[in-house]
């Protein structure tokens, strides 16, 4: 498989929108916040290791997702390209940039351990809050992810690939949820966007090379056609 360009991505697009968003619902499941107190000071020092293990599967997660949204926007090659283009660097900045953010975790949760919930929340607000940290990795570009995921999937949706519901359990599932307070509501909505996007990947990963390599401009078609067909050096 990887001496075959078309398989290996197609594969690999296939498995990571099944793998990532369900990587991001196990990891609200397992979150000690999500559950108990919600300030995480508190609810991290109850659990630190599921704590540390909810911050993986999220690290992991918006990793992978950056990489699944790039085969997102192979499906938009022939129709609705430039949304896809768009949306898709959007959600891949988005999703790159909300996994830095994930580093605050082993430290809310050391300062839950030697100060005073308040305190501590006092002191994390003033180490998050400077300029560098807003600027550089949250203001805009943790909802590049939030808002880019919706529309690639609906540009894919333009292109026919995928039914008009699928782009609205991904909005439904992350926008809708995001006003709502972090908790057992929100393992609700993230199951949604596990739904329509791993309905997608298996979509993918059954559709076989030729259907893969169709979307390819036909010049490019021509020189992966003999790679499939010759067998490997």
């Amino acid at each position: 498989m990887l001496n075959n360009q078309v398989t290996f991505r197609r594969v690999a697009a296939g498995t990571l929108l099944v793998v990532a968003p369900l990587l991001q619902a196990v990891a609200v499941v397992v979150d000690p916040g999500t559950w108990g107190d919600d300030r995480e000071a508190v609810s991290y020092g109850d659990n630190p290791a599921l704590a540390q293990t909810e911050s993986a599967l999220y690290h992991w997660s918006w990793l992978l997702m950056a990489v699944a949204a790039v085969g997102l926007v192979h499906l938009t090659r022939r129709k609705a390209t430039r949304l896809g283009h768009v949306a898709g660097a959007a959600t891949v900045v988005g999703y790159i940039s909300a996994s830095g953010l994930l580093m605050s975790d082993p430290v809310e949760w050391w300062l839950g351990r030697h100060y005073p919930p308040e305190q501590a929340q006092k002191i994390l607000d003033e180490m998050l809050n400077l300029p560098g940290v807003i600027f550089g990795f949250q203001m805009p570009w943790m909802f590049f992810a939030i808002l880019g995921l919706p529309l690639l999937t609906a540009a894919v949706w333009r292109t026919g690939f995928v039914g008009w519901w699928v782009p609205l359990l991904v909005f439904v599932g992350y926008v809708a949820a995001f006003p709502i307070p972090y908790g057992p509501v929100t393992v609700l909505f993230w199951i949604l966007p596990v739904i329509a996007l791993g309905w997608t990947g298996i979509k993918v990963l059954r559709m076989g090379d030729e259907a893969w390599a169709a979307y390819y401009p036909s010049r490019e078609r021509a020189a992966v056609s003999p790679v499939s067909e010759s067998s490997p050096r």
